[in-house]
């Protein structure tokens, strides 16, 4: 499921308000900071972020804009406990829907950016292992190093 194009969502429903709350309140009991509703086996084009500055909603998201670069390290809760090393436009624009179906335009910088593209990359079917910059994933707390092409081998997707 992890590897599909979610699907636009067409109609503002108490479905759709349904699985944001649901998102948000995984989002939070994971500690994680980001949630695309591909990873709670829904396919549909919706993530759930907290950054640090409180809850973002996004609803069809796309990027419109990407400018600059970062590197570091990125986490995903569908691989939990490790991280890799990634590059992403250190600044994006989003155009969205709220959860009133109003066309929103966001602007992330640094993290939030980061966080952004991450969670859109899941409603695209491509994750964090795509994008790791050296053929290992590290444990939070040990370092230990897992090597990529194992774990992208279980996603079945080939490196390019």
């Amino acid at each position: 499921m992890l590897r599909k194009k979610a699907k636009p969502v067409t109609d503002m429903n108490e479905r759709t308000f349904k699985l944001l709350n649901d998102m948000a309140e995984t989002l939070y009991a994971a500690k994680g900071a980001g949630l695309a509703a591909p990873q709670v086996g829904v396919l549909r084009r919706i993530a759930v972020m907290d950054c640090g500055e409180g809850l973002i909603e996004l609803i069809n998201p796309e990027i419109i804009e990407m400018e600059g670069e970062q590197t570091g390290p990125e986490a995903c809760l569908s691989f939990p406990g490790y991280y890799g090393i990634v590059k992403r436009a250190q600044r994006v624009k989003v155009k969205s829907l709220n959860r009133k179906g109003e066309t929103i335009i966001m602007e992330g910088e640094g993290y939030l950016a980061r966080c952004m593209q991450h969670e859109i990359d899941h409603l695209n079917g491509v994750l964090v292992v795509d994008h790791v910059r050296d053929r290992w994933l590290y444990h939070e707390e040990t370092n230990h190093k897992a090597d990529l092409l194992e774990v992208v081998k279980l996603t079945n997707r080939e490196l390019v």
